[in-house]
């Protein structure tokens, strides 16, 4: 059955540290409450509004997107003003329409970048230029119409209450009642009640939900203990006055308003009038310009495809190969075919300014090194020809998706990079990305017993049981730790500590800043989603995470500071100096004795990526050669392909034991012994055996990787019968799918692993010839002081 109301206050816990309910758990609940809508209105902020809208659309309930502003008293700068002695005031806001949307975007972020004061503030001015697609209401009693009545003072009350419907029209400013036992309510309501009829506004039945069930209270409360830094045994501790801030029913709802039934009615009336689709999926691509703009006729192909043809001389010659062409030229085909001209522009011109400021570039990493035009355009540093890297497994013309240069900098400029994208594209057109520190398994236990006043002894030692394992949970910790058994069962304290816990476990603790990640575009940013600033910070970033700003289709890049490049560099800039020899690092020949004898030694501290134990060990049993051997220890040292190893090294020193399932196999597979390494190689296979395009090769390997089974089945068909005119019968075709499905499971990315056994070459190269300037440079890095290290 539909229900008859619908809750349009609610808070998760994107409120940080106030609002204690999952998105998930908000969406079960109106499952379960059959309310086929819901909004979300957290505090100040639009952190969890892209999220909700997916998974709310994806279940087939109507997202609801609103806010719960601060408004400042008056100009939002001025910090020394008051209403009714409040620094901000509450002002709920819903968004009937995109045009809301956008508005919401600009107020939300206006709070954080310009009229923050202990909370995101607005004021009244940009309400009314923002104003079109939204619906205001009165809000809870934080409001300023609430306030007014609380103060006796009706003049004042009537008084905003017209500012409001001046800004925002009668039809979209109503008048919110609420019903949590609160004396101040009952105090309120009928004013507001009055007011209402006075002036014809609707009214609209709220229950301002800050967590799921009514038995959550106490850990609510414990929730604002670790908000506020007290404890529950403080008397003098913020909290809420009663239990009944939770997700009500309809049933309840009616109790509740049972005197005022039409607020109840109404809020299926406001919601048929909230119709907002978030546009999720378009290509906001920068427009790239060069300085002076194009001129002669130029666009941007023709601007690229010129900075491709000079590439490919300067990498491979004054007269290139054919093949190389004909790489380059099938290559610029399909980047303009998926729209992507601008985007290697744009990526091609942060390199030009890093390379022109002496800013270290790393060599590239990720598929993106799979690409000659990101060769020839100095993006990457890695000959994708040389080592057969595969361009589709970067751009799928096949499968559209949004490319990802991941780019290493010097750790100590990327600072420098940053500045540089806000000088070319515009300060309000690029933002760093929000992360969300979520209070995890011993994360958890710690805040809930430092609230509950447990000593630090007693707290540590209950966090310490719980095993150190990647995102493990409380229940699962439980059961597998038979001490943490036998403490929550006979120690009441502990009890109750790991009840509240697991209770608000995985809640949101704080926000952060991503390590890498830069949004750039072209105008704009608020244009499509909030943006955020810390009290104690200069950085903008995203109101949403990372994988919410590639679904709205806003350009994301990694600017990935890397310490070993400053390293590498540095000591470089040693040799020099000391010695009077100038090393080209990004182009030294791979095949040196000396290196490779470091590697096979095994004394490779401080050389990248081949630092631990295990790493030192491998690469003595491997015997290391060449790059395309450090490359396959790269990958073959984590968790899944480990299994190989030894059949890896048995196949180096003992040929005749390498057995390939069909002469098809052999030339992709012989270079690492007969086992499948890389992602690349299970593309070549299915390419090989069945006569799959590469781009249909790239989505079995997904599928696989993704263990999609309908998909699977259906492509294991088709690759069956597809063998068949290659002399595969069905029988081994099954077998070697299998094999492939294996492969898929672990493969890694070629092109990231072989960049990165560049960097871990040159950190050996220059450890190995050149110790001194090498560890003078490492230490430096880590002491930041060179005289010292001298």
């Amino acid at each position: 059955m539909s229900s008859g109301f619908v809750h349009l206050h609610v808070h998760s816990d994107y409120s940080v540290l106030d609002g204690a309910c999952k998105t998930k758990e908000l969406l079960d609940r109106c499952e379960k409450y059959g309310m086929e809508a819901c909004a979300l209105t957290d505090h100040g902020n639009l952190f969890g509004a892209v999220e909700f809208y997916q998974m709310a659309k994806a279940r087939g309930i109507k997202p609801i997107i609103g806010c719960e502003l601060y408004v400042a008293p008056g100009d939002l700068t001025d910090t020394r003003q008051k209403y009714l002695g409040k620094t901000s005031n509450h002002f709920l806001m819903l968004c009937e329409n995109v045009t809301g949307y956008h508005n919401l975007c600009k107020l939300s972020s206006k709070g954080y970048l310009e009229g923050f004061y202990y909370k995101p503030r607005v004021d009244d001015a940009l309400l009314a230029k923002h104003s079109e697609g939204l619906i205001a209401t009165t809000s809870c009693l934080a409001g300023r119409v609430p306030q007014a009545i609380l103060q006796d003072d009706m003049d004042l009350a009537v008084k905003q209450l017209e500012r409001y419907i001046e800004i925002f029209g009668k039809d979209n400013f109503l008048v919110e009642l609420m019903h949590h036992g609160i004396e101040e309510q009952e105090k309120v309501d009928p004013a507001l009640r009055q007011l209402a009829e006075d002036y014809d506004l609707m009214v609209i039945a709220t229950n301002d939900c800050h967590y799921i069930d009514k038995a959550d209270a106490e850990a609510h409360e414990a929730l604002l203990c670790v908000q506020t830094g007290t404890t529950l045994e403080d008397e003098k501790r913020f909290r809420f006055s009663t239990q009944e801030f939770y997700f009500r029913t309809e049933e309840e709802m009616r109790e509740a308003f049972k005197s005022c039934p039409e607020a109840v009615d109404n809020t299926l009336k406001v919601a048929a009038r909230c119709n907002l689709e978030i546009p999720l999926g378009e290509s906001l691509i920068p427009a790239y310009y060069p300085d002076g703009g194009y001129v002669d006729g130029a666009t941007p192909l023709t601007y690229l495809t010129d900075l491709v043809t000079e590439g490919l001389k300067v990498r491979y010659g004054e007269t290139p190969d054919q093949v190389y062409l004909d790489r380059a030229e099938f290559e610029l085909g399909i980047i303009e075919r998926m729209k992507f001209v601008d985007y290697f522009l744009v990526v091609w011109d942060l390199i030009r300014f890093a390379n022109q400021e002496g800013i270290p570039v790393g060599p590239g990493r990720g598929s993106g090194a799979g690409s000659i035009v990101a060769y020839t355009l100095y993006i990457t540093n890695i000959d994708p020809m040389k080592y057969n890297l595969l361009f589709e497994r970067f751009l799928n013309p096949e499968r559209v998706s949004m490319p990802d240069f991941d780019i290493d900098f010097c750790y100590n400029r990327r600072e420098e990079m940053i500045a540089y994208t806000y000088e070319k594209y515009g300060r309000e057109n690029v933002s760093q990305i929000i992360t969300f520190g979520r209070m995890l398994a011993k994360n958890v236990i710690r805040n809930v017993g430092r609230v509950l006043g447990m000593s630090y002894g007693d707290v540590d030692h209950i966090a310490k049981l719980v095993p150190d394992e990647l995102k493990i949970k409380l229940k699962d910790a439980e059961e597998k730790v038979e001490e943490l058994r036998l403490l929550i069962a006979e120690d009441p304290q502990v009890n109750k500590l790991w009840r509240l816990a697991k209770r608000l476990e995985g809640t949101i603790g704080n926000c952060g800043t991503h390590a890498a990640g830069v949004v750039i575009c072209d105008h704009d940013l608020t244009d499509h989603v909030a943006l955020y600033k810390a009290s104690n910070s200069d950085t903008v970033a995203t109101q949403v995470e990372m994988k919410c700003v590639e679904e709205v289709g806003l350009l994301k890049m990694d600017f990935l500071g890397l310490r070993t490049l400053t390293v590498v560099h540095e000591a470089v800039r040693l040799i020099k100096e000391g010695r009077g020899v100038e090393i080209d690092i990004d182009n030294i020949s791979c095949d040196d004795n000396t290196t490779y004898e470091l590697l096979r030694s095994g004394q490779t501290t401080g050389v990248f990526q081949l630092e631990s134990s295990g790493m030192r060990d491998l690469a003595k049993r491997i015997g290391l050669q060449s790059l395309e051997e450090v490359s396959a220890l790269v990958a073959l040292f984590r968790p899944g392909p480990m299994q190989f190893i030894d059949k890896y090294i048995e196949g180096k020193y003992n040929p005749a034991s390498i057995e390939y399932d069909h002469p098809l196999t052999k030339p992709i597979l012989e270079e690492t012994y007969g086992i499948a390494v890389y992602q690349e190689q299970v593309m070549q296979l299915v390419q090989a055996c069945a006569g799959f395009s590469l781009g249909q090769a790239d989505i079995v390997r997904r599928a696989m990787g993704k263990k999609k089974k309908d998909l699977l089945d259906q492509q294991k068909k088709k690759f069956v019968e597809s063998c068949a005119p290659n002399g595969i019968d069905k029988a081994l075709a099954g077998v070697i799918w299998d094999k492939i499905e294996t492969f898929a499971g672990y493969g890694f990315n070629k092109s990231h692993s072989v960049a990165y056994a560049f960097v871990a070459y040159q950190t050996a190269y220059l450890k190995a010839n050149y110790p001194v300037e090498f560890m003078c440079a490492l230490l430096t890095s880590e002491s930041g002081n060179l005289d010292k290290v001298a």
